[in-house]
């Protein structure tokens, strides 16, 4: 079984990239820019934010016609311990 198979027993990869790739992006990040980055619908992507939003993970935050994407300090804590996770199994 490889390794990302694994990561994907414990972890639904899409929301857990999304989290991970929010940490480690220095850039503005928003709905379409992310679901290309981690190679997914923006409808997919919208409804998983939707999702975050309600469990306190992310925050949106309006930039004129743009609505930008920030993880919360909780989501934060969760993208890094996805990450060390996800680490472990890339070694």
């Amino acid at each position: 079984m490889k390794d990302k198979d694994i990561f994907n027993i414990f972890f639904r990869e899409k929301p857990s990239m999304m989290l991970v790739t929010m940490r480690n992006n220095k850039k503005e990040m928003y709905a379409s820019y992310l679901a290309k980055q981690i190679d997914c619908t923006y409808s997919h992507v919208v409804k998983i934010l939707k999702e975050m939003h309600k469990a306190g993970l992310v925050e949106f935050h309006k930039q004129g016609r743009l609505k930008l994407l920030n993880l919360t300090k909780k989501g934060d804590e969760v993208a890094k311990h996805i990450d060390k996770v996800r680490m472990i199994f890339k070694d």
